[in-house]
């Protein structure tokens, strides 16, 4: 045999032993615990569903998920972390918007690649909801904005902070009727909840989940929900996107991996999340909370990251926001 064709049947063979390696790789996976990284604190809405997804996930793995809360600067710690584990499938980052989608447009320097994290399946939608005091005299999202415009600059709209997602999603509300509003940022959405109920600031757009409670007492007002389909939680509240066409704030949670992790093993846990999800009574829960359970390929939430990268980049450009 001549030496060109011994290097040719070497590389063949070579090929398909990483080939097999990495399918066996897949089939075993995994063989020990997975540590689910969640970047905030317990206890939010975030950290309840991660918990929730985990037990589940860990039950069809036949290993145990094991959740573990690294909070800081922005969600940045946990998302450093993830991206710089070792890319075996056993570090899993449950993220929001925030380490991958808005945080690199809104901070100067990172301490990680965003895109070292592979997205590997959506979780769910988070719906926002525009919400106004009941002294206002509006009541619906065309009266909100008609308001607006014939008395600029005094409508205030609260958040949770500067750079978080009420934040962006009254700016975008903002950018998208064209009308002068004004922004005040507290330091957390229940903050922004007390103040709005009492009628110091004017309307938000921030979590159905934590908004729902006031809107049923009737303590606010509801004038629409932030993403393109209605909640089952508020049938009878239409779309903002009714009478702003392609409005959608809402807030995606999924999950990523570090770059390098085997194609099989991003694929095995996208389908085992799949599966998590289409059990109706873990998806009821989820309803329940105000979310939207929806699975995802990993090329379909690599696509949604970058659309949901390219719209929230305009925003955040076009508002000026900077993190406190």
């Amino acid at each position: 045999m001549n030496p060109q064709r011994r290097y040719s049947l070497a590389i063949t063979l070579a090929t398909l032993t990483l080939g097999f390696t990495t399918v066996a790789f897949g089939q075993d996976y995994p063989v020990r615990p997975i540590r689910l990284i969640v970047p905030f604190a317990p206890g939010g809405a975030a950290d309840t569903t991660a918990r929730m997804v985990a037990d589940a996930l860990g039950k069809r793995l036949g290993q145990m998920v094991i959740v573990e809360n690294k909070p800081g600067a922005g969600a940045t710690v946990g998302a450093a972390l993830v991206a710089a584990a070792a890319p075996d499938g056993y570090t899993v980052l449950y993220t929001t918007p925030g380490p991958q989608i808005t945080n690199p447009f809104l901070m100067a320097k990172l301490s990680y690649n965003p895109d070292d994290l592979v997205p590997v399946t959506r979780v769910a939608w988070f719906p926002n909801v525009l919400v106004v005091t009941r002294s206002l005299p509006v009541h619906d999202v065309q009266g909100l904005i008609d308001y607006a415009r014939k008395n600029p600059g005094k409508v205030n709209f609260a958040s949770a902070g500067i750079g978080a997602s009420s934040h962006l999603s009254g700016e975008l509300f903002k950018t998208a009727a064209n009308i002068d509003i004004s922004h005040v940022p507290y330091k957390g959405t229940g903050q922004a909840a007390q103040d709005l109920v009492a009628g110091n600031v004017q309307m938000a757009i921030d979590s159905l989940s934590v908004y729902l409670p006031f809107i049923k007492s009737g303590q606010v007002r509801a004038l629409g929900i932030a993403m393109p389909e209605r909640s089952p939680l508020l049938p009878d509240v239409p779309t903002i996107a009714d009478q702003l066409k392609g409005f959608d704030s809402t807030a995606v949670n999924y999950l990523t991996v570090p770059r390098g992790t085997p194609q099989s093993v991003i694929d095995r846990l996208s389908r085992e999340v799949a599966a998590v999800l289409a059990d109706r009574e873990l998806s009821a829960r989820m309803i329940d909370m105000g979310l939207v359970p929806r699975a995802s390929t990993p090329a379909e939430m690599a696509a949604e990251v970058q659309a949901e990268r390219t719209k929230w980049q305009k925003v955040i450009q076009d508002s000026g926001a900077k993190p406190e």
